[in-house]
């Protein structure tokens, strides 16, 4: 909007007090507002100005600084805003990454814990398993050894039976 020659068209209108008004919202310095101002003479700027021009040139002038003024006061406000939104979020970021790290990390001792007690109760498991197994081998051995004197007794009474039948045969004859 400088000294190049821009191709944009600004319009404006005066308003009941000789105070311009910026149509479409854009900007104009200080020095451009004034040489709106200036009535133009075909020769170039006029030279000469009235004593009310000069007062309303200085009450627009005062205008138009308070106006900036409080435009930056805005933007300085909403800077601030953004500053300390931005502030917050990152708060807001840190905090719940050090929530979801301490999530993670709950879960992973919660998990190492089942893995320890698995690992407990499968060597419980199979101590239970030998024990298991030791007596298995014990009650067949006790077995075994049951059968062979039930073996042994039966032999033995039949043998007895038999000796008893022939000696009663024998003296019944």
């Amino acid at each position: 909007m400088g000294g190049g020659g821009s191709t944009r068209r600004v319009t404006f209108e005066a308003d009941e007090n000789e105070n311009i008004t910026v149509v479409k919202g854009v900007r104009l310095s200080d020095s451009v507002i004034d040489r709106m101002k200036e009535p133009s003479s075909p020769g170039g700027r006029s030279q000469h100005r009235s004593a009310s021009g000069a007062v309303d040139d200085e009450q627009l002038k005062k205008r138009i600084a308070e106006e900036l003024a409080l435009e930056r006061a805005r933007r300085d406000a909403e800077a601030q805003k953004r500053r300390l939104f931005g502030r917050l979020l990152e708060r807001e970021r840190i905090s719940s990454n050090e929530h979801l790290t301490r999530a993670i990390l709950r879960e992973r001792a919660a998990t190492e814990e089942e893995r320890q007690k698995a690992q407990r109760f499968a060597k419980q498991l199979e101590e239970k398993d030998r024990e298991l197994k030791k007596h298995d081998a014990y009650y067949k051995e006790q077995l075994a050894r049951l059968e062979e004197r039930s073996a042994q007794f039966y032999k033995v009474t039949t043998e007895q039976y038999q000796k008893a039948a022939d000696e009663v045969s024998s003296r019944f004859k």
